[in-house]
Protein backbone atom coordinates (compact mmCIF):
# COMPACT_ATOMS: atom_id res chain seq x y z
CA UNK A 1 0.00 0.00 0.00
CA UNK A 2 2.92 2.26 1.07
CA UNK A 3 4.51 2.14 -1.99
CA UNK A 4 1.25 2.35 -3.95
CA UNK A 5 0.76 5.47 -2.62
CA UNK A 6 4.48 6.68 -3.28
CA UNK A 7 4.11 5.90 -7.07
CA UNK A 8 0.42 7.63 -7.01
CA UNK A 9 1.93 10.64 -5.28
CA UNK A 10 4.92 10.81 -7.44
CA UNK A 11 2.30 10.54 -10.74
CA UNK A 12 0.44 13.61 -9.14
CA UNK A 13 4.08 15.48 -8.57
CA UNK A 14 5.37 14.51 -12.10
CA UNK A 15 1.55 16.11 -13.53
CA UNK A 16 1.85 19.20 -11.79
CA UNK A 17 5.08 19.98 -12.77
CA UNK A 18 4.11 19.69 -16.77
CA UNK A 19 1.42 21.17 -16.17
CA UNK A 20 3.12 24.05 -14.36
CA UNK A 21 5.80 24.29 -16.84
CA UNK A 22 3.44 24.07 -19.84
CA UNK A 23 1.86 27.17 -18.34
CA UNK A 24 5.30 28.69 -18.53
CA UNK A 25 6.35 28.53 -21.30
CA UNK A 26 2.73 29.71 -22.66
CA UNK A 27 2.57 32.10 -20.43
CA UNK A 28 6.40 33.20 -21.34
CA UNK A 29 5.39 34.30 -24.64
CA UNK A 30 3.17 37.13 -24.40
CA UNK A 31 5.69 38.48 -21.13
CA UNK A 32 8.77 38.15 -23.95
CA UNK A 33 7.12 40.37 -26.54
CA UNK A 34 5.82 42.77 -24.26
CA UNK A 35 9.76 42.65 -22.77
CA UNK A 36 10.83 43.33 -26.34
CA UNK A 37 8.82 46.24 -26.91
CA UNK A 38 10.10 48.06 -23.86
CA UNK A 39 13.21 47.29 -24.52
CA UNK A 40 13.05 48.28 -28.58
CA UNK A 41 10.36 50.89 -28.23
CA UNK A 42 10.62 52.34 -24.52
CA UNK A 43 14.27 52.19 -24.38
CA UNK A 44 14.18 50.13 -21.18
CA UNK A 45 17.63 48.28 -20.58
CA UNK A 46 16.17 44.83 -20.16
CA UNK A 47 17.21 42.07 -17.14
CA UNK A 48 20.33 41.32 -18.98
CA UNK A 49 22.13 44.23 -16.70
CA UNK A 50 21.47 42.18 -13.36
CA UNK A 51 22.37 38.96 -14.50
CA UNK A 52 25.61 40.29 -16.57
CA UNK A 53 27.12 43.17 -13.28
CA UNK A 54 25.42 46.11 -15.24
CA UNK A 55 24.15 49.56 -14.53
CA UNK A 56 20.60 47.91 -12.82
CA UNK A 57 17.96 49.92 -12.81
CA UNK A 58 14.36 50.06 -11.61
CA UNK A 59 13.08 49.50 -15.06
CA UNK A 60 14.90 45.82 -14.98
CA UNK A 61 13.67 44.94 -11.96
CA UNK A 62 10.62 45.79 -13.25
CA UNK A 63 11.01 43.37 -16.43
CA UNK A 64 12.41 40.90 -14.55
CA UNK A 65 9.55 41.09 -12.50
CA UNK A 66 7.22 40.19 -15.50
CA UNK A 67 8.86 37.10 -15.97
CA UNK A 68 8.27 35.61 -12.00
CA UNK A 69 4.64 37.39 -11.83
CA UNK A 70 4.10 35.00 -14.81
CA UNK A 71 5.73 31.66 -13.47
CA UNK A 72 3.32 33.01 -9.79
CA UNK A 73 0.40 32.84 -12.13
CA UNK A 74 1.27 29.59 -13.84
CA UNK A 75 1.51 27.84 -10.38
CA UNK A 76 -1.85 29.37 -9.23
CA UNK A 77 -3.40 28.54 -12.29
CA UNK A 78 -2.74 24.91 -11.66
CA UNK A 79 -3.68 24.75 -8.30
CA UNK A 80 -6.86 26.59 -9.08
CA UNK A 81 -7.44 23.86 -11.89
CA UNK A 82 -5.97 20.93 -9.83
CA UNK A 83 -8.76 18.18 -11.12
CA UNK A 84 -7.84 18.80 -14.57
CA UNK A 85 -6.12 15.92 -16.38
CA UNK A 86 -2.83 16.18 -18.52
CA UNK A 87 -5.26 15.15 -21.07
CA UNK A 88 -8.18 17.82 -20.34
CA UNK A 89 -5.33 20.76 -20.44
CA UNK A 90 -3.74 19.39 -23.32
CA UNK A 91 -7.13 19.42 -25.22
CA UNK A 92 -8.07 23.40 -24.30
CA UNK A 93 -4.55 24.28 -25.32
CA UNK A 94 -5.26 22.72 -28.34
CA UNK A 95 -8.42 24.47 -28.67
CA UNK A 96 -6.81 27.63 -28.26
CA UNK A 97 -4.03 27.28 -30.83
CA UNK A 98 -6.49 25.80 -33.22
CA UNK A 99 -8.31 29.53 -33.08
CA UNK A 100 -4.96 31.19 -33.34
CA UNK A 101 -3.97 28.98 -36.96
CA UNK A 102 -7.55 29.58 -38.12
CA UNK A 103 -7.60 33.58 -37.14
CA UNK A 104 -4.26 33.16 -39.19
CA UNK A 105 -5.32 32.03 -42.37
CA UNK A 106 -8.07 34.48 -42.45
CA UNK A 107 -5.56 37.01 -42.10
CA UNK A 108 -3.48 35.80 -44.80
CA UNK A 109 -6.77 35.30 -47.46
CA UNK A 110 -8.30 38.72 -46.58
CA UNK A 111 -4.89 40.44 -46.62
CA UNK A 112 -3.77 38.87 -49.93
CA UNK A 113 -7.09 39.37 -51.70
CA UNK A 114 -7.16 43.62 -50.50
CA UNK A 115 -3.76 44.00 -50.49
CA UNK A 116 -3.37 42.51 -54.42
CA UNK A 117 -6.54 44.59 -55.52
CA UNK A 118 -4.96 47.49 -54.64
CA UNK A 119 -1.51 46.88 -56.55
CA UNK A 120 -3.62 46.17 -59.58
CA UNK A 121 -5.61 49.27 -58.99
CA UNK A 122 -2.85 51.53 -58.50
CA UNK A 123 -0.69 49.95 -61.21
CA UNK A 124 -3.79 50.47 -63.71
CA UNK A 125 -4.29 53.73 -62.97
CA UNK A 126 -7.73 53.40 -62.00
CA UNK A 127 -7.65 53.80 -57.61
CA UNK A 128 -7.17 57.84 -57.80
CA UNK A 129 -10.45 57.73 -59.45
CA UNK A 130 -12.03 55.82 -56.61
CA UNK A 131 -10.23 57.32 -53.81
CA UNK A 132 -8.94 59.97 -54.26
CA UNK A 133 -5.01 61.47 -55.49
CA UNK A 134 -4.24 62.02 -51.83
CA UNK A 135 -5.53 58.41 -50.08
CA UNK A 136 -3.91 57.26 -53.37
CA UNK A 137 -0.95 58.42 -52.60
CA UNK A 138 -1.05 57.20 -49.26
CA UNK A 139 -2.00 53.69 -50.11
CA UNK A 140 1.18 53.40 -52.31
CA UNK A 141 3.22 53.52 -48.93
CA UNK A 142 3.66 50.40 -46.56
CA UNK A 143 3.41 52.73 -44.09
CA UNK A 144 0.10 53.72 -44.35
CA UNK A 145 -1.23 50.52 -45.81
CA UNK A 146 -0.10 48.49 -42.63
CA UNK A 147 -1.52 50.24 -40.18
CA UNK A 148 -4.78 51.33 -41.70
CA UNK A 149 -5.34 48.13 -44.20
CA UNK A 150 -3.39 45.11 -43.07
CA UNK A 151 -4.03 45.59 -39.32
CA UNK A 152 -7.92 46.52 -39.26
CA UNK A 153 -8.12 43.14 -41.52
CA UNK A 154 -6.05 40.77 -39.16
CA UNK A 155 -8.41 42.27 -36.24
CA UNK A 156 -11.59 41.70 -38.68
CA UNK A 157 -9.90 37.94 -38.43
CA UNK A 158 -9.45 37.19 -35.51
CA UNK A 159 -13.56 37.74 -34.96
CA UNK A 160 -14.09 35.86 -38.01
CA UNK A 161 -12.24 32.64 -36.25
CA UNK A 162 -14.44 33.04 -33.21
CA UNK A 163 -17.12 31.85 -35.92
CA UNK A 164 -15.78 29.78 -37.87
CA UNK A 165 -15.12 26.17 -36.86
CA UNK A 166 -12.74 25.16 -40.30
CA UNK A 167 -8.97 25.67 -40.00
CA UNK A 168 -9.09 26.78 -43.62
CA UNK A 169 -5.78 25.76 -44.78
CA UNK A 170 -7.47 23.20 -47.43
CA UNK A 171 -9.07 26.03 -49.00
CA UNK A 172 -5.95 28.01 -48.93
CA UNK A 173 -4.13 25.42 -51.20
CA UNK A 174 -6.92 25.63 -53.59
CA UNK A 175 -6.07 29.37 -53.60
CA UNK A 176 -2.56 29.02 -54.28
CA UNK A 177 -3.78 26.88 -57.24
CA UNK A 178 -6.09 29.80 -58.75
CA UNK A 179 -3.26 32.26 -58.06
CA UNK A 180 -0.72 30.31 -60.10
CA UNK A 181 -3.10 29.29 -62.72
CA UNK A 182 -4.23 32.90 -63.05
CA UNK A 183 -0.26 34.00 -64.12
CA UNK A 184 -0.31 31.23 -66.46
CA UNK A 185 -3.71 31.91 -68.43
CA UNK A 186 -3.21 35.74 -68.00
CA UNK A 187 0.61 35.54 -69.10
CA UNK A 188 0.48 32.89 -72.09
CA UNK A 189 -3.02 34.19 -73.41
CA UNK A 190 -3.75 38.15 -72.71
CA UNK A 191 0.36 38.38 -72.06
CA UNK A 192 -0.17 40.45 -68.71
CA UNK A 193 1.49 39.86 -65.84
CA UNK A 194 2.43 41.85 -62.72
CA UNK A 195 4.75 41.78 -59.70
CA UNK A 196 1.61 41.57 -57.39
CA UNK A 197 0.33 37.80 -58.88
CA UNK A 198 3.72 36.28 -58.07
CA UNK A 199 3.41 37.79 -54.95
CA UNK A 200 0.29 36.83 -53.67
CA UNK A 201 1.20 33.06 -54.52
CA UNK A 202 4.90 33.47 -52.09
CA UNK A 203 2.28 35.03 -49.62
CA UNK A 204 -0.06 32.41 -49.38
CA UNK A 205 2.23 30.04 -50.17
CA UNK A 206 4.54 30.57 -47.20
CA UNK A 207 1.32 30.67 -44.66
CA UNK A 208 0.14 27.48 -46.25
CA UNK A 209 3.50 26.07 -45.22
CA UNK A 210 4.50 27.26 -42.15
CA UNK A 211 0.43 27.78 -40.42
CA UNK A 212 -0.14 24.34 -41.03
CA UNK A 213 2.70 23.05 -39.15
CA UNK A 214 0.65 23.00 -35.42
CA UNK A 215 -2.15 21.20 -37.29
CA UNK A 216 0.04 18.72 -39.29
CA UNK A 217 1.66 18.36 -35.85
CA UNK A 218 -1.78 17.52 -34.01
CA UNK A 219 -2.35 14.83 -36.59
CA UNK A 220 1.15 13.08 -36.62
CA UNK A 221 1.97 14.18 -40.12
CA UNK A 222 5.44 15.26 -40.00
CA UNK A 223 8.01 13.04 -41.55
CA UNK A 224 8.83 10.71 -38.85
CA UNK A 225 12.00 8.48 -39.29
CA UNK A 226 10.49 5.42 -37.54
CA UNK A 227 13.03 2.36 -36.92
CA UNK A 228 12.45 1.79 -33.84
CA UNK A 229 9.07 3.78 -32.83
CA UNK A 230 6.41 1.61 -34.27
CA UNK A 231 7.19 -1.04 -31.92
CA UNK A 232 7.25 0.81 -28.78
CA UNK A 233 4.43 0.30 -25.91
CA UNK A 234 2.08 3.92 -25.69
CA UNK A 235 4.25 4.05 -22.55
CA UNK A 236 7.60 3.84 -24.45
CA UNK A 237 6.16 6.58 -26.80
CA UNK A 238 5.08 8.82 -24.51
CA UNK A 239 8.65 8.66 -22.95
CA UNK A 240 10.45 8.87 -26.44
CA UNK A 241 7.83 12.13 -27.29
CA UNK A 242 8.44 14.09 -24.19
CA UNK A 243 11.95 13.77 -24.25
CA UNK A 244 11.97 14.63 -28.19
CA UNK A 245 9.36 17.75 -27.48
CA UNK A 246 11.78 18.96 -24.35
CA UNK A 247 14.96 18.69 -26.05
CA UNK A 248 13.93 19.98 -29.68
CA UNK A 249 10.47 20.91 -30.41
CA UNK A 250 10.40 23.53 -27.52
CA UNK A 251 14.00 24.18 -27.40
CA UNK A 252 13.53 25.01 -31.66
CA UNK A 253 10.79 27.22 -31.15
CA UNK A 254 12.52 29.51 -28.20
CA UNK A 255 15.33 29.83 -30.34
CA UNK A 256 13.86 30.77 -33.50
CA UNK A 257 12.16 33.83 -31.24
CA UNK A 258 15.32 34.93 -29.86
CA UNK A 259 17.24 34.68 -32.99
CA UNK A 260 14.37 36.56 -35.16
CA UNK A 261 13.51 39.08 -31.96
CA UNK A 262 16.59 39.24 -29.68
CA UNK A 263 17.87 42.76 -31.48
CA UNK A 264 16.32 45.76 -33.06
CA UNK A 265 18.53 44.02 -36.12
CA UNK A 266 16.67 40.41 -36.13
CA UNK A 267 15.29 38.58 -39.02
CA UNK A 268 11.91 39.21 -37.68
CA UNK A 269 12.01 42.11 -35.85
CA UNK A 270 13.88 44.49 -38.35
CA UNK A 271 11.33 43.92 -41.30
CA UNK A 272 8.21 44.49 -38.71
CA UNK A 273 9.36 47.46 -37.53
CA UNK A 274 10.17 48.86 -40.51
CA UNK A 275 7.37 47.78 -42.63
CA UNK A 276 9.93 46.23 -45.04
CA UNK A 277 8.47 45.77 -48.19
CA UNK A 278 10.22 44.65 -52.00
CA UNK A 279 11.44 46.46 -54.53
CA UNK A 280 9.32 45.37 -57.12
CA UNK A 281 7.34 48.99 -57.80
CA UNK A 282 3.84 48.05 -57.54
CA UNK A 283 3.81 45.00 -56.16
CA UNK A 284 1.71 43.80 -53.02
CA UNK A 285 3.26 45.71 -49.65
CA UNK A 286 3.72 42.43 -47.44
CA UNK A 287 7.00 41.28 -47.40
CA UNK A 288 7.36 42.79 -43.80
CA UNK A 289 3.99 40.66 -42.34
CA UNK A 290 5.73 37.46 -44.25
CA UNK A 291 8.60 38.36 -42.19
CA UNK A 292 5.93 38.37 -39.25
CA UNK A 293 4.97 34.50 -40.44
CA UNK A 294 8.00 32.77 -38.80
CA UNK A 295 7.01 34.69 -35.47
CA UNK A 296 3.38 33.14 -35.81
CA UNK A 297 5.02 29.25 -36.74
CA UNK A 298 7.26 29.58 -33.69
CA UNK A 299 4.17 30.56 -31.49
CA UNK A 300 1.94 28.28 -32.44
CA UNK A 301 4.58 25.47 -32.78
CA UNK A 302 5.18 26.10 -29.20
CA UNK A 303 1.85 25.96 -28.15
CA UNK A 304 1.02 22.35 -29.68
CA UNK A 305 4.25 21.22 -28.58
CA UNK A 306 2.85 22.17 -24.97
CA UNK A 307 -0.02 20.55 -25.52
CA UNK A 308 1.62 17.51 -27.33
CA UNK A 309 3.94 17.38 -24.38
CA UNK A 310 1.17 16.98 -21.81
CA UNK A 311 -0.44 14.42 -24.37
CA UNK A 312 3.02 12.65 -24.22
CA UNK A 313 3.30 12.53 -20.13
CA UNK A 314 -0.26 11.24 -19.88
CA UNK A 315 0.60 8.18 -21.92
CA UNK A 316 3.46 8.01 -19.85
CA UNK A 317 1.86 8.02 -17.07
CA UNK A 318 -0.84 5.03 -19.34
CA UNK A 319 -4.17 7.26 -18.66
CA UNK A 320 -7.34 6.67 -19.83
CA UNK A 321 -8.63 8.71 -23.04
CA UNK A 322 -5.95 9.06 -25.92
CA UNK A 323 -6.32 12.46 -27.98
CA UNK A 324 -9.06 12.42 -30.24
CA UNK A 325 -7.00 14.29 -33.26
CA UNK A 326 -10.41 15.23 -35.48
CA UNK A 327 -12.51 16.07 -32.20
CA UNK A 328 -9.68 18.37 -30.33
CA UNK A 329 -9.62 20.07 -34.27
CA UNK A 330 -12.94 20.55 -34.70
CA UNK A 331 -14.39 21.58 -31.33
Amino acid sequence: MTMAGDVYASNRGLQYSVRVFGWCMLIGVPIYFLNNYFIFVQGWPGIEPIFAGGEVTVDSWLQLGLYLLGLVFAIALVRKNSSRTLRDEAARITRFNTYLVRAAFWAVFLVGLVDMSLSFLRIEGILPYIVGDQLNADLGRVHFRGPYVHIPLIIISLLIALRSRTLGFQWLALLVVFAELAIVFSRFIFSYEQAFMGDLVRFWYAALFLFASAYTLVEEGHVRVDVFYAGFTNKTKGFVNAIGTLLMGITLCWTILFVGMGSKASIIYSPLANFEVSQSGFGMHVKYLMAGFLAVFAVTMLIQFVSYLMEAVADYLEQPGHQDHEASLTG
